[in-house]
């Protein structure tokens, strides 16, 4: 199968269930090999890994949901209830990471291009998104992609007992996806795309 087929059939999945189509054995191979593989800016491989299984999974979600409720007015909560329950429904969340302290390391081994390694970081942190996002598509695995950072990152890091230097950057539920993908409206090409000679 070509890449691009793999693209397309990554898709923003939010009707998941407590079903996985692989075991947790493979899937942690699996996100661990995607993690191995991806690039970064000198090497950095500032990006870390989280995956939420079980009590764990639930923990983050309840999390989530008490506190937007803090902050969500009572009359119109329940639209946001429903979002953070489907979420919690899921099989597991991987949370995405970056470890400030290796940003830092190489702000200082390489000066001259400090004030690049944070944007740096994140593009890295997105294309091992994308790539973990795909490697479950092709497994039968569904998922999208959440950010309810920097709300919930505190009691994150203390739930999970988290590096202080680790900063949260997105949050992916997974799980049998049961729904039916919808069209997805795109810009034309011509618009987005030009070739100069």
């Amino acid at each position: 199968m070509k890449s691009v087929d793999l693209f397309k059939m990554r898709r923003s999945r939010y009707e998941l269930t407590h079903k996985l189509a692989i075991s947790e054995t493979e899937l942690e191979k699996l996100i661990g090999e995607v993690l191995l593989q991806m690039p970064s800016a000198f090497n950095m491989q500032s990006a870390r890994v989280v995956i939420l299984l079980g009590e764990k999974h639930h923990a983050l979600w309840k999390i989530t949901r008490d506190a937007l409720r803090a902050i969500v007015p009572a009359e119109q909560f329940e639209p946001t209830a429903q979002k953070i329950n489907a979420f919690d429904a899921a099989y597991g969340t991987i949370l995405y990471l970056e470890d400030e302290d290796t940003i830092k390391q190489m702000q200082e081994k390489f000066a001259a291009y400090a004030g690049n390694f944070p944007t740096w970081a994140q593009q890295a942190n997105g294309m091992l998104q994308l790539a973990v996002w795909t490697a479950l598509a092709e497994a039968g695995v569904g998922a999208s992609l959440q950010h309810y950072n920097p709300l919930i990152d505190e009691q994150v890091k203390k739930e999970f007992n988290l590096p202080a230097s680790w900063k949260l950057v997105a949050q992916m539920p997974f799980g049998t996806f049961t729904g039916k993908d919808g069209d997805k409206p795109y810009i034309p090409l011509s618009e987005r795309l030009r070739i100069e000679k």
